[in-house]
Parts: structure tokens; C-alpha cells; sequence
């Protein structure tokens, strides 16, 4: 069982037809597909990028939890590195022996069909990770005004993180 995360007004859509491949090219060397998190007993975790996603726009995101067969190649990994083919049953373990989990996602390389998919659910809007797991109580990259730009609390975050020279 894995969950995609999507906005709430695309979830009658996503019932009726199923979930689209991704149109953005993907990094690393994965193809493009339907990006997903494994479902864990740690709802945190499964759940984890619901509030990444929604930095880019004041939407209410929705799951859309699915079955894939067992035996399904997916390409599995960290966002920001390198992913791997594995089965999807592969990808679930690889996923649970992680020493950090936070920032790996699945890619399923195709259209996930309107009769895969298990229920939705509206979720707290408060789960996961902002900028990049981990990020909580660090100085940001780049505090200037350009790059904070409609950031809520940019302000104050500027007067507390002087610009870099």
C-alpha cells in the first residue's frame, strides 16, 4: 500500500480516472510516474511530505492511498540523490531498514488506474517537513529578500539571519 499526496479539489477526478504520471522530468535517472510513500504503522512518516507540498500553495491536500502488486518494479530513494529499480514488496523494506526515512519517496513508472486505488482522506494539514527534513531550528540557506519572498515570517526571519556577504 503506498499514498500519493494530491489537492482536494482533484480528488473526485482522481476516483473516477486514476492518478496521472508526473509531467515533470524526473532527476537522477528515473523515469517520470506517480510519486508515492510507502503506508507504515509510523503515520508520520507515511505522511511526511504533506506539508512540503503544500508550502507551494494554500491548498488542502488530500491521500490517495493504492495497492501496487508485490512483484511491480518502482524506482525507490531520497529526493535529492540517486534512485534505484527495485520490486515494489523490495522497495517497502528498503524503505524500512533507512536510517533516516525522512525525504525518500517511490516512483511508480506509470498511471496508477482508478481500480487500484483503496480511499482517499483529508489529512491535518500540519504533518511532515518544511524546505528539507531536518530543516527545523537551522538558519536558512539564503535569508535575503529575494529568497524569502511570500515566506510567512520572512521578516522576522530576516532581522534574525543578517544577509551573507
Amino acid at each position: 500500500m503506498f499514498v500519493h499526496f494530491a489537492p482536494e479539489s482533484a480528488v473526485a477526478q482522481i476516483r473516477r480516472r486514476g492518478i496521472a504520471r508526473s509531467r515533470r522530468e524526473s532527476r537522477h535517472g528515473c523515469p517520470r510516474g506517480t510519486y508515492a510513500v510507502p503506508v507504515t504503522r509510523d503515520f508520520y512518516l507515511s505522511h511526511q511530505w504533506l506539508r512540503e507540498l503544500k508550502r507551494r500553495g494554500g491548498r488542502t491536500i488530500s491521500a490517495v492511498y493504492f495497492r501496487v502488486p508485490d512483484d511491480e518494479l518502482v524506482w525507490v530513494g531520497h529526493y535529492n540523490h540517486g534512485h534505484q529499480s527495485m520490486t515494489a514488496a523490495e522497495a517497502v523494506t528498503v524503505f524500512m531498514a533507512a536510517e533516516n526515512r525522512e525525504g525518500w519517496e517511490v516512483i511508480v513508472p506509470r498511471r496508477v488506474e482508478a481500480k487500484e486505488i483503496h480511499r482517499t482522506k483529508v489529512l491535518p494539514q500540519i504533518l511532515g517537513w518544511r524546505f528539507f527534513p531536518g530543516a527545523k531550528g537551522q538558519a536558512p540557506f539564503c535569508p535575503c529578500a529575494y529568497c524569502t519572498r511570500g515566506d510567512y515570517g520572512a521578516r522576522r526571519l530576516r532581522a534574525r539571519y543578517p544577509e551573507r556577504a
